[in-house]
């Protein structure tokens, strides 16, 4: 007599290979889909500078800042697409503190040197520190070991940043 579940089967059943989770939570998502579209938005006003002032300290800041903050677009961008999220800015239209507006671009093409030079330290100066504000809350709640330690040499690098503005 068979009694079922006692009978050993011929050959093995398919065990499903464990998938490997994810190291992302949603603060280190969050964090990356904030700074993707601050970053790019404040490119546009660093990259316009020459344009607009003949300040040399301005302009050497910049040109510094055009070069870090191009590379941490690329890291950026980098973890989002290994945290399997594709790229889209969900902040698109927001007003969030530190993202350098449409609005505000429109008013600093129309300003020149000692205007343009106060304009910019003032909207460069509002992102780097919501650059550093959010960072440490990546910092602090993220999950990922990589972002995490991104977030930390971002900060780092954007609060000497801050510096060199404050010091211009």
């Amino acid at each position: 007599m068979l009694v079922a579940g006692c009978a050993r089967p011929e050959t093995p059943p398919a065990v499903a290979e464990p998938v490997a989770a994810s190291t992302f939570n949603a603060t280190d998502v969050a964090w990356l889909q904030l700074l993707i579209p601050m970053t790019e938005q404040a490119l546009v006003l660093i990259e316009s500078v020459p344009e607009h002032t003949a300040n040399p300290q301005v302009i050497q800041l910049a040109t510094a800042m055009n070069g870090e903050h191009r590379e941490q677009l690329t890291r950026l961008r980098a973890l989002l697409g290994r945290a399997g999220v594709p790229e889209t800015d969900i902040h698109d239209g927001h007003d969030i503190p530190g993202i350098v507006t449409p609005d505000d671009l429109l008013i600093l093409t129309k300003t020149r040197d000692a205007t343009f030079d106060r304009l910019f330290a003032e909207h460069v100066g509002d992102y780097l520190r919501q650059s550093v504000l959010v960072a440490k809350g990546e910092q602090d709640s993220g999950a990922d070991r990589e972002t995490k330690a991104f977030a930390q040499t971002m900060s780092q690098a954007r609060t000497g940043e801050l510096t060199r503005l404050g010091a211009r």
